[in-house]
């Protein structure tokens, strides 16, 4: 490699900036940060979950997944009630608040997308579909 601008980890690490950036801008009009979409995504899509799976699907250890948990109870978009069968295990719901945000933070997310795909034209779904497989690779 000649420069370190062509290094993968040096552009990956360039682009992450960029998209988390972005990411922060799209969302703080409603006072949420990406990991706490992140969770909230998870729960619209099947609310009551217990937080560890959550932090499980998101591949987030468990110390930040309560954090970003006490966050999201802080400002009242979710809830934890105790599981009836085991009272170590703690389920989130979403608030009546928590769910009125779907709509309108789905739709920035949709235009983030977008944005981004058209800035990559035709290698978008390529560029998705390899950010899937690195991100799945086990090695």
């Amino acid at each position: 490699m000649d420069r370190v601008e062509n290094c993968i980890s040096f552009l990956t690490g360039k682009a992450a900036q960029q998209i988390a950036r972005r990411t922060r801008e799209k969302l703080s009009p409603w006072g949420v940060t990406p990991p706490q979409y992140a969770v909230l995504r998870v729960l619209w899509e099947q609310d009551g979950q217990p937080g560890a799976a959550v932090g499980q699907r998101l591949v987030i250890d468990s110390a930040t997944i309560t954090g970003v948990i006490d966050r999201l109870e802080g400002t009242g978009l979710l809830e934890r009630r105790a599981d009836g069968g085991d009272r170590r295990v703690h389920r989130l719901f979403l608030t009546e608040r928590g769910r009125a945000l779907r709509a309108p933070l789905d739709a920035v997310m949709d235009r983030l997308n977008a944005e981004v795909a058209a800035e990559l034209a035709g290698a978008a779904p390529a560029l998705w579909d390899g950010l899937r497989r690195l991100g799945e690779a086990r090695k």
